[in-house]
C-alpha cells in the first residue's frame, strides 16, 4: 500500500442537492468553480419526489430515469422519468411506491436492460418478518404508453438477505446481480443474482454470503460492477482490519461462484470504510471512496491496480481535508475521456457544510 495522497490534482466544484446534470468543460487546477451546474429540475418534495439519493441512467432518446427515496403519491418514493425538450425537461413520475407488497424507499436509482424495461430495488415494504418489510427487486415495464411495476423477488429477511439498497447490475444474458446490507445467514448482508426463465419467472440465487472475517460484513450501497465475466465490489466494513474490503467474484463452469478478497483497508491513513462502488478505468484500474480514514479520517479516494504477481495493490489518490473540499464521501465515480474522477462527498464544502462535487485530474 502507498499513501501518496496528493498524486492527483483536486478541483472543488459545486453541489447543488437537486436532480442536475453537469456540464463538466476541463479547466485549470484550482479551487474555484471549473463547471457549470444546470439544474434541471427542482424536487418540491410531495408528489414529484423528495430525497434523491440516485444514480442516474440514460437511454437512446436522451430520457433519465432515477428514484426518490421519499415523496410521490403515498409518500414511500417514486421512479422518474425526466425528457429533455425545447422547453427544457419534463419530469414524469413513472411509478409511485406505497410501501406494501410492492416496496418503499428505493434508493440508488434503476437499471436499464436493452428492451427499456427499469429494473431497481426498494428497501423496505415487500413481505419477510422486518419491520416495515425486508425489501423488494422489481421491474417497470411500458406498454400502451403507461407503465407497470412487477415485483421479482420479495426480500425474507433470512438466508436471502435484507434491507437491498443497492442498485442492480445486468449482464448480457438479462441475468440481475445485486448486494443487501443485512440478512443472510449470518446477518451480514449477501450476494445475489436472479436470472429470469422462459416462462418469464425469476429465479433467485445467493451467490455469497458475507461472513465478516476475511470477506468482509455488510454488502455497500455502491452498485457491483461487471468485467470480463467477473463481479468486482466492496463490503464496508469487516475484513482482515476490520475496515472493508474490495473483492472479486470468479463463476466456475459448474455456476458456483468462488469470492477472493482483493485488498484489506487498513484504516487512517489508509482508505476505510468504503461505501460506494467500483469504478473501471484504464489499464484494468479500479477506484473508488471510502466515508471515513484516510490521512485526516474524513474519507478518501483510492485505487487499485494490478501486479505483476497477479496481485493487486493499493494507494490512496486524495484524502479529504474537510474544509471546502468536502469530506465523508458516499460517492459512486465516473470519469471522462482524459481520465478525470468525478464525485460527491455528504458533508463540508465552503458554505453550509452541505457536500461538494469534486473533479480529480
Amino acid at each position: 500500500m502507498n499513501c501518496s495522497f496528493m498524486r492527483r490534482g483536486f478541483v472543488l466544484l459545486t453541489l447543488a442537492l437537486v436532480c442536475v446534470v453537469l456540464s463538466l468543460a476541463p479547466k485549470a487546477f484550482g479551487v474555484t468553480p471549473a463547471s457549470t451546474i444546470n439544474v434541471i429540475y427542482s424536487f418540491a418534495g410531495d408528489q414529484d419526489g423528495e430525497y434523491t439519493d440516485t444514480d442516474l441512467v440514460i437511454d437512446s432518446a436522451g430520457n433519465l430515469y432515477g428514484t426518490s427515496v421519499l415523496g410521490g403519491d403515498f409518500g414511500s418514493g417514486t421512479v422518474f422519468q425526466l425528457t429533455p425538450s425545447d422547453n427544457g425537461w419534463v419530469h414524469t413520475v413513472l411509478y409511485s411506491f406505497t410501501s406494501g407488497a410492492d416496496g418503499g424507499e428505493p434508493y440508488k436509482g434503476v437499471t436499464l436492460d436493452a428492451q427499456g424495461n427499469l429494473y431497481g430495488t426498494a428497501v423496505t415494504g415487500g413481505t419477510g418478518g422486518c419491520e416495515g418489510g425486508c425489501g423488494v427487486a422489481y421491474k417497470l415495464t411500458h406498454s400502451g404508453g403507461s407503465w407497470s411495476q412487477t415485483v421479482i423477488h420479495y426480500f425474507s429477511g433470512g438466508d436471502d438477505g435484507s434491507g437491498p439498497g443497492a442498485g442492480l447490475t445486468i449482464d448480457h444474458q438479462g441475468n440481475l446481480y445485486g448486494v443487501t446490507p443485512t440478512g443472510g445467514a449470518n446477518g451480514l448482508g449477501v450476494i445475489y443474482r436472479l436470472n429470469p426463465d422462459a416462462s418469464g419467472n425469476w429465479n433467485f440465487t445467493v451467490i455469497h454470503t458475507f461472513t465478516g472475517g476475511t470477506d468482509g460484513a455488510t454488502g455497500s450501497a455502491g452498485r457491483l460492477l461487471l468485467h470480463a465475466g467477473r463481479l468486482y465490489g466492496v463490503a464496508t466494513t469487516g475484513g482482515a482490519n476490520g475496515k472493508g474490503t474490495a473483492y472479486e467474484l470468479k463463476p466456475s463452469h459448474a455456476g458456483e461462484w468462488t469470492l477472493k478478497t482483493i485488498y484489506a483497508f487498513q484504516g487512517q491513513p489508509d482508505a476505510g470504510f468504503p461505501y460506494g462502488g467500483l469504478l473501471l478505468g484504464t489499464s484494468e484500474k479500479l477506484y473508488g471512496t471510502t466515508y471515513y480514514d484516510g490521512a485526516n479520517n474524513l474519507g478518501s479516494v483510492y485505487e487499485l491496480s494490478r501486479t505483476a504477481m497477479g496481485g493487486w495493490k493499493e494507494r490512496v489518490l486524495y484524502s479529504f481535508q474537510g474544509g471546502s473540499d468536502g469530506q465523508n464521501s458516499l460517492s459512486n465515480l465516473v470519469i471522462d475521456a482524459a481520465g478525470n474522477l468525478y464525485g460527491t462527498t455528504s458533508e463540508g464544502g465552503a458554505s453550509c457544510s452541505c457536500g461538494t462535487i469534486f473533479k480529480l485530474t
